[in-house]
């Protein structure tokens, strides 16, 4: 059965953001993920953490400027001591919130940029990241992202993030494969699966309803299925809840959306 990891920074927007860890906890999850734990000094996300029994799974290492539309670092090649400071505090992050893995955007391409600096730049800056992960534990992941959701995204396709992974050749890069942006992209979802989980490569899976990224009950993927999918395949990994309640502004909240979950718990 699927281990599933409440996305913090999507679901219980209705709540503060610390305070979503013991929401997510009541509903029964065990574990957490989200984008970003820097506004936060790590003690304040411990303490939720370990008030509530939860374990944390997955963050992102800084992308560059959010609010500016940056979507991450790692294909740039002007940005690379930027990103070397970026994975260097993930990895601070990651040490003290006791979490195996974090996940380096790529990136969007530059108006008028030539493919070849980017994919150089791409495979070096990865290289460095798991080398430096490596030591410490923990794997780095990279996901392909749909042009709809993040325009101009260098990473989009599955099969681009499984030759990146063959040519970077460190055991702990991994893919973050999120089944609403391989549906986006290309669909034929369970055949993705069957086709890229017993590679080993797939290090962590995030699920959303298509299209609209709301409950993975709403839209035109059969999750039941495809769960069954997984567990066939033997995958022991979690799957990360990142999409955007259709259902949170009900009495309830997020919480009254969550009935899709309920048999999997």
């Amino acid at each position: 059965m699927p281990k599933f990891a409440a996305n913090l920074s999507m679901l219980y927007p209705e709540l503060d953001f610390l305070d979503r860890f013991g929401a997510a906890a009541r509903d029964g999850f065990k574990a957490v993920e989200y984008l970003f734990p820097y506004a936060f000094d790590a003690r304040e996300i411990v303490a939720r953490l370990t008030t509530h029994g939860l374990q944390q799974v997955l963050f992102n290492a800084p992308p560059g400027d959010w609010d500016a539309g940056e979507r991450g670092l790692t294909c740039l090649p002007a940005r690379q001591s930027e990103f070397c400071d970026g994975v260097n505090r993930a990895l601070d992050y990651a040490a003290a919130l006791a979490c195996p893995r974090i996940h380096l955007m790529a990136g969007r391409v530059p108006a008028d940029s030539e493919r070849e600096p980017l994919e150089r730049a791409y495979v070096e800056n990865l290289r460095w990241a798991a080398q430096r992960a490596a030591a410490q534990g923990i794997d780095v992941l990279i996901e392909p992202i749909n042009q709809r959701d993040i325009p101009g995204y260098f990473l989009n396709h599955q099969q681009q993030a499984h030759g990146v992974v063959s040519e970077v050749a460190m055991a702990n890069l991994k893919i973050q494969m999120d089944l609403y942006h391989c549906q986006v992209v290309e669909g034929d979802v369970a055949m993705k699966l069957r086709q890229y989980l017993p590679a080993g490569h797939v290090g962590h899976i995030q699920i959303a309803g298509v299209p609209q990224r709301h409950e993975p009950d709403v839209g035109e993927l059969n999750y039941p299925y495809l769960f069954s999918v997984i567990d066939e395949l033997g995958y022991k990994g979690w799957v990360g809840c990142e999409y955007r309640p259709a259902r949170g502004s009900q009495a309830g909240g997020t919480s009254a959306g969550l009935s899709w979950l309920k048999p999997w718990l």
